[in-house]
């Protein structure tokens, strides 16, 4: 795992005769890496339930200029920390999180890991309900979910 110029730890995958980063915080973000380092923007999805990247244009991110999306079917919803409908559910996080510290010290730990090591948060809506709260990299596993990212390709020397 690499960092980038904003110390964001991106992921790097090599496709045949291409090398693909993504992790990116914001489409920007992208933008800058990409004219630094001589590469192009990409779509990546990851589709398959595991992460096995592949360059595509299903989501539309390059035409949005979003940085991430998630297609989990109509029921389900992934809201990303930069979104603007994440303040939304930050009470319901606060509310988990003070659940959490009133539970007994061996389960206050395993829970606050799993929560507090989220470095980009996810919010899982099901049915227009808060489910729950995951980490962009898990969001490849869960609920049959197809996850687009943006990604910069350069290429293999």
């Amino acid at each position: 795992m690499e960092t980038n110029d904003f110390n964001q730890k991106l992921n790097r995958y090599e496709l045949d005769d291409k090398i693909i980063y993504t992790g990116f915080s914001s489409y920007k973000d992208a933008e800058a890496c990409a004219h630094k380092k001589g590469g192009q923007l990409v779509e990546v999805g990851f589709k398959d339930g595991n992460d096995n990247p592949e360059i595509c244009n299903e989501a539309g991110l390059l035409e949005k200029k979003l940085h991430y999306f998630v297609d989990a079917g109509d029921e389900y919803k992934f809201i990303h920390s930069s979104d603007p409908g994440f303040r939304k559910y930050a009470d319901e996080l606060q509310k988990i999180k003070a659940k959490q510290q009133q539970s007994p010290p061996d389960e206050r730990y395993i829970a606050n890991f799993e929560i507090e090591n989220i470095e980009d948060p996810i919010v899982v809506i099901k049915n227009d309900h808060f489910e729950s709260v995951t980490s962009r990299e898990r969001s490849k596993y869960l609920k049959h979910a197809q996850v687009y990212e943006i990604g910069v390709s350069l290429p293999k020397s």
